[in-house]
């Protein structure tokens, strides 16, 4: 498998990193001419990183959620790989703000065949978040946006998320930046969602350090 358009976890050394890639299932045709598309685009470094999209692929199978939150879309690499292993009637409610982008996500999920099971909105996605019915219960969910309202964001969702839900938070490790002092604003959110999300008593949580760090969080 090529390593193109990959990304190496800042704390693995390369020949590891290598040799685990190598290994790891490649992105299907429907994956690669997403990716090849966005990495085009000015804004390419957005993309969601394919190993962390594997990740996601074996929890949904493993899961089968009836119901699933993408907060955070953008060409839509995760959103595809996640629909693709829905179980059939399982629906997946897409969150973001942008037109252009998710306008390449909407021409790959209908080549790939899953257009059917997704619902985009565009808008502030804790306006989307906040319009949901009280009720309405969340399986699985993936956070990838503005780092600024991860918080606002998992207040949202955890509050509707089933037992045996799972909410999946990207880019918590920031290529080691939630590690210093003197950190810009998107730096400093991550780190008080992190600590955030570890002094929730309510639940039980994992960072795994593939990609940019994918945190993975279930109630206790």
């Amino acid at each position: 498998m090529s390593m193109e358009g990959t990304a190496k976890p800042f704390s693995l050394p390369r020949e590891m990193w290598s040799y685990l890639n190598e290994r790891n299932t490649p992105p299907t045709e429907a994956q690669t001419a997403l990716r090849t598309e966005t990495d085009q685009l000015s804004e390419r470094g957005m993309r969601f990183n394919h190993e962390s999209a594997l990740l996601l692929q074996i929890l949904v199978k493993a899961q089968r959620p009836k119901f699933c939150v993408e907060v955070g879309t953008f060409t839509g690499y995760s959103s595809l790989t996640v629909a693709s292993a829905l179980p059939d009637g399982a629906r997946l409610l897409c969150c973001d703000v942008s037109e252009e982008y998710t306008e390449v996500a909407r021409r790959h999920w209908v080549a790939a065949g899953v257009d059917d099971r997704i619902e985009l909105r565009i808008g502030p996605a804790l306006e989307t978040l906040r319009s949901l019915p009280d009720d309405l219960e969340i399986d699985f969910a993936v956070i990838d946006a503005d780092k600024s309202n991860y918080t606002n964001y998992y207040t949202e969702i955890i509050k509707r998320l089933t037992p045996h839900g799972v909410i999946a938070v990207d880019n918590t490790m920031w290529s080691g930046r939630v590690l210093e002092s003197n950190q810009d604003g998107d730096t400093a959110a991550l780190q008080a969602f992190n600590d955030h999300v570890a002094a929730d008593a309510r639940t039980t949580n994992v960072t795994i350090p593939i990609g940019d760090g994918v945190t993975l969080i279930s109630l206790a």
